[in-house]
C-alpha cells in the first residue's frame, strides 16, 4: 500500500476536488492519498466527493489556513461511474 502526498494549495474550487477525484481513480485499493488545500470550500467538497466514490476519509486536520485530508482508497468500486444504476425507462 502506497501513500501519496499532493499539494493543492492555492487552487480554487472546483480544481481541488476535480484533481482529487482524478488521483483517486488511478490508485489501488488500500492506497492512501494525503492532500493539502487552502480553499475553504474543500472542507465541504472533499467529504461530498468521498460519499460519492465510497473512499474513506481517515483524517481531516487544519494547520492555519491549510486543510489536510487523509483519504484511503476503498476496496470496492461501488461508487464508480461504471457501477451506477441507470434509472428505468418509463413505459407508456
Amino acid at each position: 500500500m502506497a501513500e501519496t502526498k499532493v499539494n493543492l494549495q492555492g487552487l480554487k474550487c472546483p480544481l481541488p476536488v476535480l484533481k482529487t477525484r482524478k488521483l483517486l481513480e488511478t490508485m489501488a485499493a488500500g492506497d492512501v492519498l494525503v492532500i493539502e488545500c487552502t480553499d475553504p470550500l474543500t472542507d465541504i467538497d472533499i467529504p461530498n466527493l468521498l460519499r460519492e466514490t465510497g473512499d474513506a476519509l481517515e483524517q481531516r486536520t487544519r494547520k492555519g489556513k491549510i486543510l489536510i485530508f487523509r483519504i484511503r482508497k476503498s476496496e470496492s468500486e461501488s461508487g464508480s461511474r461504471s457501477q451506477r444504476i441507470k434509472p428505468a425507462r418509463k413505459s407508456g
